[in-house]
C-alpha cells in the first residue's frame, strides 16, 4: 500500500476549492493567539453544542435500551470519527476536516433512530407539505438551531465552514457503487431536495460517507448478539456470508478489514473504492442486517410505541396554538404538563420572532425561525422540538401526558 496518494487533492490551502471550503455564512470572532485551524474550530464547536451531548440518549438501532453496553448514536458518531481519521490520515487527506464532518454528521437524528425519522417525515409531509430526513435536518441543526455562547456572552449559531456543512448533509445514501468522487461545484446546500442527490464537495466528505457504513455494520451485529436477537441458524448464515477469510464477526475485525481494503484500492483516478470482493461482502452483510436485525419483530413492536409517543407529543402541542395568544394558552396547561410545556416554551421563545423577552437583544442573537401568526411555522417549531428530543425525554413527556 502506498501512503499519501491523495495528498495532492487534500482540502488544504493550496487546493483550488479552499476559499469555498472554509467560507462561513458570517464572520467569526477570533481570540488572541488562536492556534486552531478553521476545521479544528468547527470540530470544537460541534463537540460543545447541546445536540452532540443529546446523542448519548438517542437510538442507534435498539430503542431506549436499558443495557449500558448497547450502542447509542454518540458511540456510532465516535466510531465514524475514528474510522474517518484512520483512512484520511493514511491517504494523505485533511484529518481535521474528516473529524469535524464525522462528529456532526448525525446531529439531526430524531429520537428512536430511523423509526423516529420515518414518523416525523410522515408528520412533516402530511401537515406542512415539506420533507424531513436526518441529513437535511442535521444541516438545519448546525445552521439554524444550535448555538454557542461567544466571548461577549451572546448566544449565536454555530456558523460552520462550507466543507463541514456539505460533508454533513452529503453523507446520506448507501454506498452501492464502487467509486466515490467529489463534485466540483459549491452549490447552495439548502437547495438539496433528497438524500444522495449530490456527491460531497471534498474527498474528505467522501471518506466520511463510506466510514459511516463501515462503522455500523459490525457494531449492530454485536448488539444483536448481546440482546439475543439472532438465532443459531441466522448466525450460521452470517458465517457463510463472511467466508473463511474472516476469522471472527465483530466490529473491530470487520472495520479493520474494510479500512485496509479501502486504502489498498482507492486512488484519485479510481475514486474512493473497495475491492469487488469486499464491496459484495459489505452489501451482503448489510442485507443480512436489514432482514434479521433492523426489521426484527421486536423492533417493529417498539416502532408502534415510538409512533404513539411522537404523535401524542405533536398533537398535544398543536392543540395549544392560538396565534399570538399561544404563550398564554401554553401557560394554562403548565401545571398539568410541566415538563412538556416548560421545555417547549423555552424552545419557542428562543427561536420565535414575535416573542418579547427582556433579554432577547442582550443574550439571544441566533436566527429567528418561527412566526406565531403563521400556524405552519408553529407546527415546524413542534417538529424541530420533537426531532431534538432524546429517547428518554420523549418517553418522560409521554408518561406525563398519560398520567393522572
Amino acid at each position: 500500500m502506498k501512503e499519501n496518494l491523495f495528498s495532492g487533492v487534500a482540502m488544504l490551502r493550496e487546493n483550488p476549492k479552499w476559499e469555498a471550503a472554509v467560507k462561513r455564512e458570517n464572520d467569526i470572532y477570533y481570540r488572541r493567539h488562536e492556534i486552531r485551524t478553521e476545521f479544528e474550530r468547527d470540530y470544537n464547536r460541534i463537540l460543545h453544542c447541546t445536540a452532540y451531548r443529546r446523542l448519548k440518549h438517542k437510538t442507534q438501532v435498539f430503542f431506549a435500551t436499558q443495557n449500558d453496553n448497547i450502542c447509542t448514536r454518540i458511540e456510532h458518531v465516535n466510531h465514524v470519527s475514528s474510522v474517518s481519521f484512520t483512512i484520511s490520515k493514511f491517504l494523505g487527506l485533511n484529518t481535521q476536516l474528516t473529524m469535524a464532518i464525522a462528529l456532526g454528521h448525525d446531529l439531526g437524528h430524531a429520537p428512536f433512530g430511523h423509526s423516529g425519522e420515518r414518523i416525523i417525515k410522515k408528520i412533516t409531509k402530511e401537515l406542512i407539505n415539506d420533507n424531513f430526513w436526518h441529513e437535511k435536518n442535521s444541516l438545519r441543526v448546525i445552521d439554524k438551531i444550535e448555538t454557542l455562547e461567544d466571548s461577549q456572552g451572546k448566544l449565536k449559531n454555530l456558523n460552520l465552514t462550507y466543507a463541514v456543512r456539505d460533508g454533513i448533509v452529503s453523507h446520506c445514501g448507501e454506498v452501492n457503487e464502487n467509486a466515490l468522487f467529489p463534485r466540483e461545484e459549491a452549490i447552495d446546500l439548502n437547495q438539496i431536495e433528497k438524500p444522495n442527490q449530490y456527491a460531497p464537495f471534498t474527498w474528505e466528505g467522501c471518506i466520511v460517507k463510506i466510514a459511516d457504513k463501515i462503522s455500523y455494520l459490525g457494531r449492530d451485529i454485536e448488539d444483536a448478539l448481546t440482546l439475543n436477537i439472532l438465532t443459531s441458524a441466522q448466525l450460521n448464515d452470517l458465517k457463510k456470508i463472511a467466508g473463511e477469510n474472516i476469522k471472527a464477526i465483530n466490529n473491530t475485525i470487520l472495520m479493520h478489514d474494510f479500512i485496509i481494503d479501502l486504502c489498498e484500492n482507492s486512488t484519485p483516478e479510481k475514486g474512493i473504492s473497495f475491492s469487488e470482493k469486499n464491496l459484495q461482502l459489505i452489501n451482503n452483510v448489510k442485507k443480512f442486517n436489514y432482514e434479521h436485525i433492523y426489521n426484527h419483530k421486536r423492533l417493529r413492536s417498539y416502532e408502534k410505541y415510538a409512533e404513539l409517543i411522537i404523535y401524542s407529543i405533536y398533537e398535544a402541542l398543536d392543540e395549544y396554538y392560538d396565534d399570538l395568544n399561544t404563550y398564554k394558552k401554553l401557560a394554562e396547561f403548565q401545571p398539568i404538563y410541566p415538563k412538556l410545556v416548560l421545555s417547549f416554551t423555552q424552545w419557542l421563545k428562543k427561536y420565535e420572532a414575535t416573542s418579547i423577552q427582556s433579554d432577547q437583544g442582550l443574550k439571544y442573537q441566533n436566527k429567528f425561525l418561527y412566526n406565531l401568526k403563521i400556524h405552519n411555522e408553529y407546527r415546524q417549531a413542534i417538529i424541530d422540538f420533537i426531532a431534538s428530543l432524546t429517547d428518554h425525554f420523549a418517553i418522560e413527556i409521554f408518561n406525563e401526558l398519560t398520567s393522572f
